[in-house]
């Protein structure tokens, strides 16, 4: 199986960027070979009953398993292949999860044409015994062989490397987490650069990181610290990594890029924004994902592809933590001073500093990238030449709002009015003091239309940053402060921009082998699925009952599997757009399925502490009868002879059962009119003084009414624990007989 920049793949070109229009090329286009991986049936796997469901009745179906949505990485590349399979009328159906934690190809394989699996590959085998096609995207199988979406990380890598070469730096360390397939390919081209260079490798500049996160990068800063003095510029396998770092560097008093020059590897967003600003090597994740559909579509219809898969291209971006000064670089250029088509030329070389590093194609107009820049180079020159004004009231602000979309770097945006102003001394034309004067206000005013342009994108993200907060302060306050009905019914979903959703729970989750329909949500009246209906996991979500725009591909459809930290719930499907667009950022639907795993554990909780609550009343109404029985066989009365009680005891005698006797013994002698309360204590194991004083009680209590009570079946043992008690008229007897003949001799009662 080839590695990334072999020549068994096909190199996806850098595209320039998200300019209108922009020509795009086919991932695998002019490939020959052929892999051994099947082309999509005519039929799909068996339903649930048997039977085959012919593939022409439901739209083509690409299956995305991620074990995230969120991030940098995997949100852009989902939006790459729903855009691309949109434009070919292709559905999006994204799992998350892994493929073992999928049962990959259970669910929803009847479904699925083709699967499209993101970095996670556990469980691949699965897919592979499918006989449906498959590819991987970020990394390569090697339990199977199929054709991957790899980044060319060891092209980037090598221009990381080079670069840092060529600022006169032999010493540079590697900063990585070698778990990842694509650090792993960059560790290996950064060793071929420093030999490509003539530097030996030295495996004491390679520092290992715990992840690729930025907790990675902070928690490796104390192993790259202590080697500050071996090295003088450092690569990082991935952007988070460095951005993570940085900052304890510079608390160490390591100047960035004077003491240590830093080059990354994604080009994430933060990566602009970093003190300093953050060189890398820019992916276009988007470009991965519209390659993977590319590839999986081709092996969908049966055509040829490359076997290894493609490899997508980047590029070196270069800011000012390498020691670069890219802005400055091209402001300083010799050819912006070319007196050719001196308002279009002018034009085109802004358009050409907002875009950098990438290039503005030739023959590609520089309106067809920021629109107004012609007007406002055009009012620079009416400003030189006192002309009159060519912008209207607000008409400035919105040309630059244009820029702002082109690139929100104010320093690169700021550069833009330098590269205005410095114009006309370029040209060394001659220039008088009012228009200098008339030149500085339509530079100050164009300053002022930057800055305002984007507060005006700050705010909006503030913006919809409050309405994220506010819709998941409401999707929350529902699913945890609300009822369980409220919870299943989906209801909570009227404040999201979904429109529609399937709850369904497990029948049996030792098995998973079909769900039951617990709750449903249509935001426009479409078709849902029968509360309490029962669906094979095959076949889920209903096909049937997807609204219109999920079965044409404009809708993504979306299964989360919904779990707790005891149970396997279920899954919620989710139909809408992007998951951006759908929840306001990346992590949100996770978080909805966190939550919804919560409040179904915390009914499940409710409900059983209902039923333990019934039960413990049911138990406790038995042991009160039982307790009653308890009582009275505890200390039963037998009116042996007129006038005559026997109160047979067994068992230990602690102070409330010696209570209960005395109850006893007084109600009975009160009752029956006894004369003489025989306490037969033979079954007593042994009565110590705090018995024996309780004895005494109950004597003295039944003397009060006119009773006295006699001790039967007095041991020496108990005799003598009787010594230090005082028993008055308590007198005692051996045995029962012995009581008997000496109170009622000849069966007569004495008075």
């Amino acid at each position: 199986m080839g590695q990334g920049g072999e020549s068994s793949g096909v190199a996806v070109p850098e595209q320039w960027g998200e300019l209108p229009g922009a020509p795009g090329q086919e991932a695998g286009a002019g490939a020959k070979a052929r892999s051994s991986i099947p082309a999509a049936r005519r039929t799909d796997a068996p339903g649930p009953e048997g039977l085959e469901v012919d593939a022409g009745a439901r739209p083509r179906t690409l299956g995305i398993i991620t074990p995230f949505v969120d991030g940098s990485f995997w949100n852009p590349v989902l939006t790459g292949i729903h855009e691309s399979a949109q434009q070919r009328g292709y559905r999006t159906m994204v799992l998350r999860g892994t493929p073992f934690e999928l049962r990959a190809p259970s669910l929803a394989r009847g479904q699925v044409d083709g699967w499209i699996v993101l970095i996670e590959v556990h469980g691949i085998e699965a897919l592979a015994r499918a006989g449906v096609p498959f590819i991987t995207v970020g990394t390569r199988a090697a339990e199977v062989s199929c054709p991957a979406v790899i980044p060319d990380n060891r092209g980037g890598m090598r221009s990381a490397v080079l670069h840092l070469i060529e600022h006169g730096h032999r010493r540079i360390a590697f900063v990585g987490y070698f778990a990842a397939y694509d650090v792993r390919e960059r560790f290996e081209a950064y060793k071929d650069a420093l030999a490509e260079a003539g530097i030996p490798f030295d495996p004491d500049l390679v520092v290992q990181s715990d992840n690729n996160w930025y907790t990675g990068g902070h928690g490796a800063a104390p192993a790259l610290l202590a080697r500050r003095h071996e090295c003088t510029a450092a690569v990082f396998g991935t952007d988070k990594n460095a951005i993570g770092m940085m900052p304890l560097l510079k608390a160490a008093g390591v100047r960035i890029p004077e003491d240590l020059a830093i080059v990354g590897f994604d080009d994430v967003v933060e990566a602009q924004g970093t003190d300093p600003p953050l060189t890398t090597i820019r992916q276009r994740f988007e470009m991965m994902g519209s390659a993977a559909c590319e590839l999986i579509a081709s092996m969908i219809a049966g055509e040829a592809f490359p076997p290894e898969g493609v490899h997508t291209a980047n590029v070196l971006v270069q800011r000012s933590s390498c020691g670069c000064n890219v802005i400055q670089s091209f402001l300083d250029r010799e050819d912006l001073a070319s007196e050719e088509g001196e308002s279009g030329a002018l034009a085109r070389q802004i358009v050409e500093l907002l875009l950098l590093p990438r290039p503005l194609p030739p023959g590609t107009p520089p309106t067809e990238v920021w629109p107004a820049v012609t007007r406002v180079v055009d009012g620079y020159f009416a400003a030189l030449r006192g002309g009159a004004e060519p912008f209207p009231a607000g008409e400035m602000e919105r040309a630059y709002r244009q820029a702002v979309g082109v690139t929100p770097d104010l320093g690169t945006l700021l550069a833009a009015v330098r590269l205005l102003g410095q114009s006309h001394e370029r040209r060394r034309a001659p220039v008088d003091a009012a228009a200098r004067r008339r030149v500085e206000d339509y530079l100050e005013l164009s300053r002022l239309a930057i800055a305002r342009a984007r507060l005006e994108a700050e705010t909006q993200v503030v913006h919809q940053l409050g309405l994220l907060a506010r819709t998941n302060y409401d999707v929350s306050f529902a699913l945890l402060g609300g009822t369980q009905h409220e919870a299943r019914s989906l209801a909570w979903l009227e404040t999201t921009p979904a429109v529609w959703s399937c709850l369904a729970l497990w029948d049996d989750p030792a098995t998973r082998a079909s769900l039951v329909v617990a709750g449903a949500y249509s935001r426009d009246g479409s078709p849902t699925p029968s509360i309490g209906g029962r669906c094979p996991r095959e076949a889920f979500p209903p096909a049937e009952t997807l609204p219109p725009a999920a079965a044409d591909g404009s809708l993504m459809v979306f299964l989360l599997p919904i779990r707790s930290a005891r149970r396997d719930w279920g899954v919620l499907a989710l139909v809408g757009p992007t998951l951006v667009a759908m929840t306001g950022d990346e992590g949100t639907v996770a978080i909805w399925g966190t939550l919804l795993g919560a409040a179904l554990e915390r009914d499940a909780l409710l409900e059983s502490v209902s039923a333990q609550h019934v039960d413990l009343q049911k138990a406790y109404a038995i042991e009160r009868a039982l307790s009653e029985t308890v009582r009275e066989l505890g200390c039963p009365l037998i009116p042996l002879l007129p006038g005559m009680l026997l109160v047979p005891l067994i068992g230990m005698i602690d102070g409330g059962r010696a209570q209960q006797v005395l109850e006893k013994v007084t109600e009975g002698v009160s009752r029956h009119r006894a004369r003489r309360v025989l306490l037969d204590v033979t079954g007593v194991p042994f009565v110590d003084a705090e018995v024996a004083s309780a004895l005494g009680a109950i004597s003295r209590a039944a003397a009060l009414l006119g009773a006295r009570v006699y001790l039967v079946g007095v041991r020496p043992e108990i005799a003598r624990s009787l010594v230090a008690v005082e028993l008055r008229d308590l007198a005692t007897f051996a045995s029962l007989s012995t009581a008997l003949r000496t109170l009622a001799p000849a069966g007569r009662v004495r008075r």
